[in-house]
């Protein structure tokens, strides 16, 4: 029997179903290879699906003056645990970050050389401390991974970690210092972030100085061949599971299962996780819709704005004149530095953090004025020599289409209570995934992972129970 004209264009322009797997991954950032990762030792079929030619998402490394550069996620602290263990089973090995000496601060028109996290800052370094004291107290209470449950959610939710500074009378130094911390953590001025959300993100990560402190904290150490390292090993043992530039256009979850389209087929599985930044869940079209507190979810929960800046010398120079190359500025734009030089410090390399309010305007550069405005940050704080680098490179992560901005999500008040449940709920046989939705770390490489190990444990478990 022929077939009419219609029936012939219908016929060709529909996609085929390519395979039936068990479980559809879709986002190659470190959550998701860990979940294909995991799924794959369980004995499952997966296919893993990139938007972006590359993998690693919030993960990115270049060469620069003859060193490793890590452009994203670096530095890995001694509780966490899980980026550590899977860096350790690809063989990406870790090294600890340079803090010898004295750090620097740039502070109302002084430059000045401190020791330990907190710089001092006469009288108002009591006001700091009683700051930090109450923001721990409050984390303490959230409990992880429901927020939404803490005693005063409501009350926190719906002031910004600004608000909330004024309300207790916090002085302009703690203000600034917290604000320095949120532009660096978050991406995002503390009038825009909820505080319920600063707070639990706080708990997770054990109190604000274990978030903030470079030894016994958050920035501990980092890997010798780079955070990125890890993502491109765990996707080499994957191989042509990962399929790259291939964007996931709509899933379609009205039958059992799932039917996931790009524009190369379609695939059909038994399990999908979703493992990208909650704001871009949005670029997705599920069949039937997604109950409007996930649609919401996904607006309202957009990526903070961080980008850094590495200067690449001869040598580490500030070490010299007895400085860990740490360094604290309320100018701008670099406002938060470390020293990112080589196990072996045959380079020198300073990193600079441009986020919040400085980043926004940043990102509106060209190359040549934002190197001569980071190297201008660098000077100030470690002399004019820091204006003689043998290589500059930087990374505008706001411009990434495939990330959206970084480091992580900065929700702001009103949208943790209605919104936060919704990160992991999981929806047919839809699973969510991402550093956003660890109940530990969130936010870092090791809530990434933490993501990943959970979706997959989770999706694992459904399959077993559906095959009886």
């Amino acid at each position: 029997m022929s077939q009419t004209t219609s029936e012939r264009i219908q016929s060709t322009s529909s996609p085929v179903i390519e395979t039936d797997v068990d479980v559809i991954v879709i986002g190659a950032g470190l959550a998701g290879l860990t979940a294909a990762r995991r799924l794959v030792q369980f004995g499952h079929t997966v296919r893993l699906f990139e938007a972006d030619d590359r993998v690693g998402g919030r993960a990115l490394s270049a060469e620069a003056g003859g060193v490793h550069i890590d452009l994203g996620g670096t530095f890995v602290g001694r509780t966490q645990d899980r980026i550590m263990a899977l860096a350790d089973e690809v063989g990406v090995r870790r090294y600890a970050t340079y803090d010898s000496g004295d750090n620097v601060i740039r502070w109302r028109q002084s430059l000045r050389r401190y020791s330990g996290t907190v710089p001092p800052m006469g009288a108002a370094l009591l006001d700091v401390g009683r700051i930090q004291l109450q923001i721990n107290r409050i984390a303490e209470t959230i409990p992880l991974g429901r927020p939404w449950e803490a005693p005063r959610a409501a009350e926190l939710d719906s002031l910004s970690l600004g608000s909330w500074l004024e309300r207790n009378r916090a002085s302009h130094t703690a203000r600034d210092l917290i604000a320095l911390a949120c532009r660096t953590t978050w991406g995002c001025e503390p009038s825009e972030l909820s505080m319920l959300h600063a707070a639990h993100y706080i708990h997770q990560a054990g109190g604000l100085a274990s978030m903030l402190d470079t030894a016994g904290g958050a920035q501990e150490e980092h890997f010798v061949e780079g955070t990125h390292a890890v993502a491109l090993r765990v996707a080499a043992e994957l191989g042509d599971l990962v399929t790259l530039s291939t964007p996931v256009r709509k899933i379609d979850w009205s039958g059992p299962g799932a039917i996931v389209t790009t524009d190369k087929g379609q695939t059909r599985a038994r399990q999908v996780i979703v493992a990208v930044p909650p704001a871009l869940r949005r670029r997705i079209e599920f069949t039937p819709l997604l109950p409007p507190r996930y649609e919401q979810l996904s607006q309202r929960w957009a990526q903070g704005v961080l980008s850094k800046a590495y200067a690449i010398y001869e040598e580490p120079f500030w070490r010299r004149n007895g400085l860990s190359g740490q360094g604290l500025s309320d100018r701008g734009p670099a406002f938060i530095t470390f020293d990112a030089s080589p196990e072996d410090a045959s380079r020198g390399v300073l990193l600079g953090f441009i986020g919040g309010i400085f980043g926004q305007e940043w990102d509106h550069l060209d190359e040549p004025e934002r190197r001569a405005r980071a190297l201008a940050s660098f000077a100030d704080l470690f002399g004019p020599a820091a204006l003689r680098p043998i290589a500059y490179i930087d990374q505008r992560w706001g411009s990434e289409i495939w990330t959206g901005g970084g480091p992580t999500a900065a929700p702001g008040p009103g949208t943790v209570l209605p919104y936060a449940r919704y990160l992991t709920e999981p929806i047919g046989p839809i699973r969510w995934a991402g550093t956003e939705t660890s109940d530990r770390w969130s936010g870092f490489l090791d809530g990434a992972v933490r993501s990943g190990e959970r979706s997959a444990r989770d999706a694992h478990a459904t399959l077993a129970l559906t095959a009886h």
